[in-house]
């Protein structure tokens, strides 16, 4: 059976999945994470649920059936079943690692306590946090095990192209794919993050445990 982990990775490598208009259910790879995925007219939704029961759902939204796993009844219909909890849907982008040295000097912290730090932590493993003068870069395992890249810039210096250098800087720290989940109506970040290089792929859900 294809794994999470292979579609993300297939996806990374830009062989999205078949735009057929069906709806792939795959098992969860942690309990933290379950979720739905939209990509071009093809969908994927990981979770420990019976996957009739996934189908089924989506069969009952009052939408086109391409529109139906990030539908809002959808997603609350997921959310009842699971008692999870979610934030927002987010853009999903991908950025391919990138040779030599950082553009700007970066120094890892090993104990941080900066709230993006706190927020990576309860939502990632493995997280890893560099700092620069007015910005922190942090990487973190995520949904499916694949590196996520989060930034945050000082109010004072914001507007001066820090958050682009630094989403540019994250790509030479790693020699895997970097994901990045922007919220669609954060246009500051997403256009730094396309500035940077990283593609958009598709959508995201993420339902989190509730506990």
């Amino acid at each position: 059976m294809e794994t999470l982990r292979d579609i993300l990775d297939a996806v990374a490598r830009d062989d999205l999945p078949p735009a057929d208009g069906r709806v792939t259910v795959v098992p969860q790879m942690s309990e933290r994470d379950a979720g739905v995925l939209a990509f071009t007219a093809h969908a994927v939704v990981f979770i420990d649920e019976d996957p009739q029961w996934v189908h089924d759902t989506l069969a009952a939204v009052p939408c086109d059936a391409l529109a139906a796993p990030m539908n809002p009844w959808f997603l609350m219909a997921l959310l009842e079943r699971t008692g999870r909890r979610a934030e927002t849907i987010d853009a999903m982008l991908v950025g391919t690692p990138l040779p030599g040295e950082t553009p700007l000097p970066l120094r890892e912290i090993t104990d941080g306590d900066h709230p993006r730090i706190v927020y990576a932590r309860g939502r990632r493993d493995d997280v890893r946090a560099w700092t620069t003068e007015g910005g922190v870069v942090v990487l973190g395992r995520g949904v499916g095990g694949r590196l996520e890249v989060s930034v945050e810039i000082d109010e004072a210096v914001r507007h001066r192209g820090l958050g682009r250098t630094l989403v540019a800087a994250a790509r030479h720290l790693t020699d895997e794919p970097l994901w990045a989940q922007v919220a669609p109506g954060n246009a500051r970040s997403m256009r730094a993050f396309l500035a940077a290089g990283y593609r958009p792929v598709g959508a995201e859900a993420v339902l989190l445990s509730a506990t």
